[in-house]
Parts: structure tokens; sequence; C-alpha cells
């Protein structure tokens, strides 16, 4: 079993979520889905403004998903302790994911004794599916 994680917010699952449930788990052979829902706090810090719905519905929501395998709650402050805690093989990105947690992921993973592979999913119609233009 290789265990992959993704993130985000998933204010609403639509399509363009459903494709990166696709591709994260096409990642390998024996795959277990791990999607990191976000915090309430940290979406607001890294969209700028509070979610739809409550992290518990989020979750909830996400844990239903037929092609996820596990769905858990961010960390509320950083973000690296529920990675180590869930100990994913591969990390894969969302096409339009950055930011610190981003741009210091392969070095606080390193820090944290994992040899986790992290990878980069490519776009389904962003012009579309997208919870911003959807909300």
């Amino acid at each position: 079993m290789t265990r992959i994680m993704v993130f985000g917010t998933f204010d609403m699952i639509h399509e363009g979520h459903e494709d990166l449930f696709r591709q994260a788990r096409a990642l390998a052979p024996d795959p277990h889905l791990i999607v990191s829902v976000a915090r309430d706090a940290s979406a607001v810090r890294i969209k700028g403004k509070q979610p739809q719905h409550a992290e518990s519905v989020r979750l909830a929501a996400v844990a239903a998903h037929p092609q996820v395998d596990e769905a858990v709650l961010g960390d509320e402050i950083g973000y690296i302790a529920h990675v180590v805690k869930s100990r994913p093989d591969i990390i894969a990105l969302g096409y339009d994911q950055e930011g610190e947690y981003v741009e210091h992921l392969e070095k606080d993973l390193r820090d944290a004794g994992m040899d986790t592979r992290i990878v980069r999913l490519a776009a389904f119609k962003p012009d579309v599916y997208k919870t911003s233009k959807l909300i």
C-alpha cells in the first residue's frame, strides 16, 4: 500500500477535486488516499476569507467521497505535525498550491526524518473547476 496525501480546503467537492483525487490515486498501483482538509483558521490565513462550510462539515464530505480512503484535519498552527502522523509515501500537490508551506515542504519533511516524494499534479479545466469561480 502506498500512502498518498493531498491538501485542500474543499469548501465544495467539484470535478476539479475529483480529478485531483484520480491523479493522486494513479501515482501508485496500490494507493491509500489521505486527504488533509484545511482548518477554518488556516483557510482564512491562506485564502483571506472564511470558508462557507465549517471544517467539520468539509471533513465529513471529503471522508464520504468514494475515492478517499482517509480524511484528516490539518494542523491548527503549522502543518507538518499531521503530515508526520499520517506518514505519506507521496504528497501530491495541486497545480495551484503555493505559499510558504509548499516552498518549505521538502526541507520540513527532511527535517522531520521523512523521505516523502513530492509530486505536482496537472490542472483540470482550471478556468471552470476552481471553487472560487463556482461559489
